[in-house]
């Protein structure tokens, strides 16, 4: 096992404004870039050859990365000129593949945290012979996801639509954006158009016959599309329930980064990470979040849950719980943001302009 494709050419506009100057793989998590805990766990699991398939401000991550070597990688990157969907995006690159037709290449999505265990999804491949097989997890409230029962073998069955019924939820399992392909059934993808991995390509190589395996790995396992989940994922980096070898420093309590300033009485928990020159003042609380580089926390603001973009400032005594602030956006004094407060780049909140209470 020495190849794999990282998906990582979509727009994230889920988690905007985080990705108005960033791509969603390229976004800090736990002090360096997601992607950077994705290539630092296939590392670990023997494969040393790795395609990017590139599309928005795809020319990011090649300054960031260059060939890989500090890694232990060798990397290659190929930009899509119009996005291809997931499928798409995979033939797109097959080319830069070194693979034999009967060898299996990774696949993973580029917005999952997972503590997958890599090397058993190929052996599971391996041992099984099919042509596909997919990592499956289990959730609680199947109804926001696609189901993918098995059987006794764990051959999958079918690739269900998400269910709109209680009588439509078959299964507990879902499909959790980690594959193994044996190289020939890429270049059965139709080439040049958008395709659906999901969609299309998996229903159509299970209805022409195709071995399709699933293995349920039921560890740690995050889709991290949304900002709230993207900060959860970041501080359970910090705090060592998801496993990566690429988190920069001890898991624990906190991750404060070199150059980083934290005022003697500020309170840091819960898997807080602050960021390279960034400053949280005295008296401050900080509570499972992420304060990106250079951002500036004044005294006494509370903040939970949250994410401080690059650059920006919270003012004195202003309390986040939930909320997202962009690149160099500023949070005047004695605001109060609320869950799902998004507060776009550069943005500028007068002091006291946002309040859930009283002012006195």
């Amino acid at each position: 096992m020495t190849e794999a494709i990282l998906l990582v050419g979509g727009k994230g506009t889920r988690l905007r404004p985080l990705t108005v100057h960033t791509p969603k793989p390229m976004v800090r998590a736990a002090g360096v870039p997601f992607l950077t805990h994705q290539l630092a766990r296939a590392r670990a699991a023997g494969v040393d050859h790795i395609v990017l398939a590139t599309s928005y401000l795809a020319d990011v991550f090649e300054p960031y990365f260059g060939d890989g070597s500090s890694l232990g990688l060798h990397i290659e990157y190929v930009t899509e000129v119009e996005p291809l969907g997931t499928g798409g995006a995979i033939r797109n690159v097959a080319a830069r593949l070194h693979s034999a037709p009967d060898d299996p290449v990774l696949i993973f999505n580029g917005d999952i945290l997972t503590g997958l265990d890599i090397r058993a999804l190929v052996r599971t491949h391996e041992t099984t012979g099919a042509d596909v097989s997919l990592h499956l997890t289990k959730v609680t409230d199947p109804r926001a996801y696609g189901l993918v029962p098995t059987d006794e073998t764990g051959r999958v069955l079918a690739f269900l639509e998400k269910p709109q019924t209680p009588e439509e939820i078959v299964t507990d399992q879902i499909n959790a954006g980690a594959y193994v392909f044996r190289r020939s059934v890429i270049d059965t993808i139709p080439q040049g158009r958008p395709v659906s991995v999901e969609r299309e390509t998996f229903p159509e190589l299970l209805s022409a016959g195709a071995h399709l395996q699933g293995m349920v790995d039921s560890t740690y396992w995050l889709d991290l599309g949304t900002p709230a989940a993207f900060v959860r994922g970041s501080a359970d980096l910090v705090l060592g329930r998801a496993p990566s070898p690429a988190v920069p420093g001890r898991c624990g309590d906190r991750l404060i980064l070199p150059t980083a300033r934290v005022a003697p009485d500020a309170k840091l928990t819960d898997g807080t990470v602050v960021g390279e020159g960034a400053y949280v003042a005295e008296g401050a609380r900080v509570s499972g979040s992420t304060i990106l580089p250079g951002a500036v926390i004044e005294p006494g603001a509370v903040i939970t849950d949250s994410l401080i973009g690059i650059r920006a400032r919270v003012g004195e005594r202003s309390i986040l719980t939930g909320t997202v602030i962009g690149d160099g956006a500023i949070i005047g004094a004695d605001n109060e943001l609320r869950d799902g407060a998004r507060i776009w780049c550069d943005a500028k909140i007068p002091a006291g302009a946002v309040r859930f209470s009283s002012d006195q």
